[in-house]
């Protein structure tokens, strides 16, 4: 069994410097700042998975319209053009 070849670096700094993967690494803060919110208010850890669902559920509309009207209207808006609400 052999190993997969590293990914050049260059590769991965495009990667990290992408407007997609800003926008990930901006909504997975927030639904970490919600798990926490959400889990003091409880009293116990509500785990990622539930504060994923329910930071979609209840902030993540209004979360993009914020930054959208923030940044100009350029980041997030094609990241999910065929998005059903």
């Amino acid at each position: 069994m052999t190993s997969p070849a590293p990914e050049p670096e260059a590769s991965r700094d495009f990667v990290k410097q992408s407007s997609l993967y800003q926008e990930f690494l901006a909504e997975r803060e927030e639904i970490l700042k919600h798990k926490w919110l959400e889990s003091e208010r409880l009293g116990y850890d509500i785990g990622f998975e539930r504060a994923l669902l329910d930071w979609i559920r209840k902030h993540r509309e209004g979360w993009r319209a914020a930054r959208r009207n923030q940044q100009g209207g350029a980041v997030g808006s094609t990241a999910i053009p065929f998005e059903r609400k």
